[in-house]
């Protein structure tokens, strides 16, 4: 398969407090390494440039973390960087996770002059009682303030986060919160149900009986309520867990304003990874960044290698990750052309017997040119992806 888009993920692991449900790898009170970590980054992106031979970056995406802690003119060193280094689409899509308790007009202003073009908001829920159950440093008043700054400042590109299957949370508090977001009109929204991660302060409190456990069952009935509710709001629902408005070219098209960087990874595609704990993909291998940021400075400014491990991906695995990551676009899937192109076999001559036993049991849907998931798969991906992966 010929490379002729590369994604950048620039990896920023500070935060002003971790959440309670948070195992990224982030970390709060560290501020006095955010001029180093920058200095780092930099090293780090200019030494991959120079490499050469990479295709143009249709997309930067600087996630955390929080990357709006870090002042925008340390951002906007990364985003030099990138500029000079590589060969950056005049159009790239240039997305900024940001916290909306860090978000005000003059933030918004720096972060348009730096070049980020697309904002995505970790509003998480419009409750205030749910904002500090998850440990958010924002209120339910923050967070439509933060957008309407951005708004103001001229972000036309806005995508807001939200999460479902909170403890407690029922017929009330999330249609709530979807219809202040539907109101609020950002242009992307990414909807994710609460999992409990080891080692959070959430699974404590969990395993401590102070927070009672998410329901699977309820989830579902709240992501049904979303996918309706944002369906008669005009939004487009082109991945599991992801909606946007603008009218799709054709009926396996995603909406205008889909993530373009997200949408790489769906795809399989190639992507570099910057930062502390930062991954990448490039042609059948895959390697991860030191995770600890003291460590990931320290080996900058020694010259010494940032990797901490690598795999490659046999082809066999490949084919596997391509159905997994391509099911996930409910409209797209896994065209029959796209995947011979880049595998070099037929989809119906790998997987003929998956296609089928699938599509029998509900899971999956067989049209003319490519497969997808069904309705009733929405609900039960990870059953419909495991089948195609190596045992």
């Amino acid at each position: 398969m010929s490379l002729d888009r590369l994604g950048i993920y620039v990896h920023i692991p500070f935060c002003r407090r971790k959440c309670a449900y948070c195992d990224f790898n982030s970390y709060a009170g560290l501020d006095h390494l955010f001029t180093a970590y920058t200095k780092a980054l930099v090293t780090e992106i200019t030494a991959a440039g120079m490499l050469g031979g990479y295709p143009r970056v249709d997309s930067i995406y600087l996630g955390g973390g929080t990357p709006t802690v870090l002042p925008p003119s340390l951002l906007g060193e990364i985003l030099s960087a990138c500029g000079r280094s590589f060969n950056v689409s005049p159009d790239a899509e240039v997305t900024c996770e940001a916290n909306p308790g860090l978000l005000d007009r003059k933030r918004s202003d720096s972060l348009l002059t730096i070049g980020v073009n697309r904002l995505s908001l970790g509003v998480q829920s419009f409750d205030d009682a749910e904002l500090r159950l998850l440990g958010r440093i924002h209120t339910a008043r923050q967070a439509e303030q933060a957008l309407r700054s951005a708004r103001d400042a001229g972000f036309t590109n806005i995508s807001m986060d939200l999460l479902f299957g909170l403890p407690g949370q029922g017929a009330t508090t999330w249609p709530t919160s979807l219809q202040r977001a539907i109101e609020l009109g950002p242009e992307h929204l990414s909807l994710y149900s609460l999992t409990v991660e080891n080692g959070t302060s959430l699974a404590r409190q969990v395993a401590a009986g102070q927070v009672q456990p998410p329901d699977e069952d309820v989830a579902a009935d709240l992501y049904l309520h979303a996918c309706d509710r944002l369906r008669a709001a005009g939004y487009v629902h082109y991945e599991i867990s992801n909606w946007a408005q603008g009218v799709p070219a054709s009926d396996h098209d995603p909406p205008s304003m889909a993530c373009r960087h997200n949408l790489l990874y769906w795809r399989n595609g190639t992507y570099l990874g910057f930062g502390a704990g930062a991954h990448s993909s490039l042609a059948g291998r895959r390697w991860w960044n030191v995770s600890a940021p003291g460590e990931y400075i320290g080996r900058a400014e020694a010259e010494r290698p940032l990797e901490a491990g690598s795999e490659q991906i046999d082809e066999r695995l490949a084919m596997g990750e391509t159905m997994m990551l391509g099911l996930r676009l409910l409209r797209e899937g896994v065209a029959d052309t796209a995947f011979e192109e880049r595998h070099d076999r037929s989809l119906v001559s790998m997987f003929r017997r998956e296609i089928a036993d699938l599509e029998r049991v509900g899971l999956l849907d067989r049209l003319p040119d490519r497969v997808r998931l069904s309705a009733r798969g929405r609900l039960l991906g990870n059953q419909a992806f495991a089948q195609f992966l190596p045992s």
